[in-house]
């Protein structure tokens, strides 16, 4: 029967999930049953292209990433794919109409990462329109379980909590982005002689993002709110222990939260969520 493919699909996107991000997974843990899979099979497509630009060195990355592109969109197109990633991402699309747009963006950031990007304003906002707040905007037609009146009322909030992970990724990755990839993405910012000026003005931005898209928290759907916002004191908390460091700490270690925190995160956000407090 294919609801048993469709159901290891979707295993095998949970898989990921579980392998390659603890943190996500733990934030989509804690979402209703009835979405969990859905955002696992976005997070399963999203990470493998991922992988190809950021991981697959002395392989043809371009052509890799042009033949899944060219896969996720036949998928999509024929409602069902043998590759299980693909399979579970097609079934998720389809089931809540997800924008094609936003999948082209995501794919067209990631093509940015294929070749060295003189990273202006402009191209800044691109890439993460792509990278981070197309997804996030994904992820949110499945929050609103596909309204659209719902979906549009959100999308900004949305938008700034996605751009504002992005960011803090960036600050988190620049060891490995500047010295290993070759990626420099903040404008107007020489990423190996950043100033403490620089950094503080990245840190801003973010802060600003963040006061923006906690607004939209509160409004979504009580099935993913505790999700998400679990995921935004998360971050949050990374961006804290990210402003006690130093340029040099930066740029010789990438920091996470320790688990003895995130055990304290999820505690006080429970007691939080218990009295309606977000």
């Amino acid at each position: 029967m294919k609801s048993i493919f469709d159901t290891y699909c979707y295993h095998a996107s949970k898989h990921v999930t579980k392998t390659y991000s603890t943190s996500f997974y733990s934030g989509v843990s804690k979402l209703d049953k009835k979405i969990r899979n859905d955002v696992h099979a976005i997070y399963g497509m999203v990470r493998f292209a991922d992988e190809i630009v950021d991981s697959f060195h002395g392989f043809d990355k371009e052509t890799l990433l042009s033949e899944f592109k060219a896969a996720t969109f036949q998928a999509i197109e024929r409602g069902i794919s043998l590759n299980p990633i693909l399979n579970s991402f097609q079934t998720t699309v389809n089931k809540y109409g997800i924008d094609f747009d936003l999948i082209n963006q995501f794919f067209h950031s990631m093509e940015m990462d294929l070749n060295p990007v003189n990273y202006t304003q402009e191209k800044y906002d691109e890439y993460i329109f792509g990278s981070a707040e197309a997804v996030g905007l994904m992820c949110l037609k499945i929050f609103v379980y596909g309204n659209t009146n719902e979906y549009e009322k959100l999308k900004p909030y949305a938008m700034r909590l996605g751009a504002a992970f992005q960011k803090i990724n960036f600050l988190r990755d620049i060891k490995d982005d500047s010295q290993v990839l070759g990626r420099l993405y903040f404008p107007n910012v020489d990423t190996n002689n950043m100033t403490l000026e620089n950094k503080l003005a990245i840190e801003a931005e973010i802060k600003k993002d963040f006061e923006e898209a906690y607004k939209g928290i509160g409004m979504l759907p009580k099935s993913s709110r505790f999700g998400v916002y679990m995921s935004y004191r998360y971050y949050s908390s990374l961006l804290k222990h990210i402003e006690k460091q130093t340029l040099a700490d930066l740029m010789n270690e990438r920091f996470s939260i320790p688990t003895s925190l995130k055990s304290l995160l999820y505690a006080k956000s429970v007691i939080r969520h218990s009295i309606n407090r977000l």
